[in-house]
């Protein structure tokens, strides 16, 4: 009985024994940076999330891209355009990928090099990651050539950016730069429909928000007649009408409108409320003046 109760008792001492040390030995490990950083960059285009998760593989001195077995990623050769479990391209909303429609999700990033371009490419299934030989092109979203540009400083790691965002924020480029290239994939969002739908619901909620409707109105060049009576609806509310600023969009609508005389007489206005106000003109008296000088 005793000697039972002995091997018993060492038996639970054994096992707590390896239990602590396989505990110790978890906790024990030592964390060093990765050869192949995890990197992230994200921008918003538009209303639309534009986010590019990846790792970043180093040059080290090594041969990346070019033609035969003695370069990293030779010419022809399918790429997971990034290292350890590939490279994931986020989307908020529909957009367009090179003249191709890419719905809003997330989707792996693969490339296939070339000396004078890089077929980008878009794939569904993120459980795939970096197994690039298991590639099923069933399920590829996009394939795209992007134009190599040769760059006179080489990236020395893998770098991927969101560039060239245009003036209306309607597109912008996906940017790889590795080694000595550079590829590009255009972008381009839509949000026109968000927009009218945003202004359609918010402006019966709160008045306020006539005054950026007509600015967007305004700016994007849609139905002038609308952006005037929204500004003039802002304008009515309270102490409004004196903010000389806001007169001077007015002003800018008339003009575009082409209706000179009224334009110039809202411009005169907003300039003699800027020339006394005791803050301070903020430039106005002189973009109503330029504003005056244009249309006579």
């Amino acid at each position: 009985m005793f000697n039972q109760s002995f091997y018993s008792m060492k038996k639970i001492l054994l096992l707590a024994g390896f239990v602590s040390c396989a505990l110790w030995s978890a906790n024990a490990q030592i964390t060093i940076p990765q050869p192949s950083p995890a990197g992230s960059v994200y921008s918003k285009v538009g209303l639309t999330d534009v986010t590019i998760d990846y790792f970043r593989p180093k040059v080290k001195g090594r041969k990346i891209f070019g033609e035969g077995s003695e370069y990293l990623q030779p010419y022809g050769v399918l790429w997971r355009a990034g290292a350890n479990s590939g490279s994931k391209l986020t989307l908020s909303t529909d957009v367009e990928i090179a003249g191709t429609s890419v719905k809003a999700g997330e989707y792996l990033i693969f490339a296939t090099p070339g000396k004078d371009a890089f077929e980008f490419k878009l794939y569904s299934d993120l459980s795939l990651g970096g197994n690039v030989p298991a590639y099923d092109e069933a399920k590829e979203v996009l394939s795209t050539s992007a134009k190599v540009t040769k760059l006179a400083s080489p990236v020395e790691t893998l770098t991927y950016a969101i560039t060239d965002i245009s003036e209306d924020n309607t597109s912008a480029h996906i940017e790889l730069s590795w080694a000595d290239v550079s590829v590009k994939v255009p972008i381009k969002v839509s949000f026109d429909e968000t927009v009218m739908a945003d202004i359609e619901a918010k402006t019966q909620v709160n008045p306020g928000n006539y005054l950026a409707a007509a600015n967007y109105y305004y700016s994007a060049d849609k139905d002038l007649d609308k952006a005037l009576e929204w500004i003039n609806m802002y304008l009515a509310v309270g102490e409004n009408s004196k903010q000389f600023w806001n007169l001077h969009v007015k002003a800018q609508i008339l003009a575009k409108m082409g209706n000179k005389k009224e334009a110039i007489a809202t411009a005169n206005q907003s300039k003699e409320l800027a020339a006394n106000f005791a803050n301070g003109d903020f430039g106005y008296i002189k973009r109503n003046e330029d504003l005056i000088a244009s249309l006579k």
